[in-house]
């Protein structure tokens, strides 16, 4: 069988790294209230460039176009990472975890370009919503474990800041559970810990009884 170059495959990793960081750097949240509302989000509310502060501060129809923008674009990453190791055939023990590690690799740097897109001064979302995607993407089990805590954690509570945590923190761990490979597991810790990173205000709101719940009323509505 033909063998694949080291320097192929360290290419294909860093190829895959950039077009994903490029890809989470489109961040539906500032495109929309920077571009379109000519009001940028991260001046407003918690100060963060992500989906709960943008319903929060604007609400709207727009928010959906937010939503649009944060799933594709860890789909396009995703995708353009498989894509690109599928031109590298790998002839080893590794074979059949290569389409898995992929996604998280991808994953792993479109969260990074979500968080900290170059282009907006590096100030961007917490990625719960690209991770969430990432998740799906991955695997089902993956995706039922974060996305089923989330879900129920913020409707018992409506605490999103409380789902999310939970989302970061338990990707890692089902991650290691369906799929126990040290690299693997590494960039899960990866994700999961810049989530959890990312709500460490919140975190400390929740401690303190401070942090605002979800509400689904417009400004100015008193009812």
């Amino acid at each position: 069988m033909p063998e694949v170059s080291n320097t192929a495959i360290a290419l294909t990793f860093a190829i895959s790294a950039v077009a994903a960081y490029f890809c989470g750097c489109f961040n539906g949240a500032v495109i929309v209230s920077k571009y379109i509302l000519r009001d940028d989000v991260r001046n407003h509310g918690s100060g963060n460039a992500g989906l709960t502060n943008f319903h929060r501060v604007f609400g709207g129809p727009l928010t959906f176009v937010v939503i649009l923008c944060d799933v594709l674009k860890a789909v396009v990453a995703l995708t353009v990472g498989m894509w690109l190791f599928s031109r590298v055939t790998v002839y080893d023990a590794w074979a059949g975890m290569w389409p898995v590690l992929v996604k998280y690799w991808a994953g792993l740097f479109c969260l990074l370009g979500h968080m900290f897109p170059c282009m907006f001064h590096f100030k961007g979302g917490k990625g719960i919503l690209s991770g969430g995607t990432i998740a799906i993407m991955i695997d089902w089990r993956v995706a039922l474990v974060v996305w089923g805590g989330f879900l129920i954690l913020t409707a018992l509570t409506r605490y999103v800041s409380l789902g999310s945590v939970w989302a970061g923190g338990s990707f890692p761990f089902i991650s290691w559970i369906c799929y126990p490979n040290p690299v693997i597991v590494a960039l899960a810790f990866a994700c999961g810990g810049l989530v959890v990173w990312k709500h460490r205000g919140n975190i400390k709101r929740l401690l303190s009884g401070t942090e605002s719940k979800l509400t689904f009323r417009k400004k100015g509505d008193k009812r």
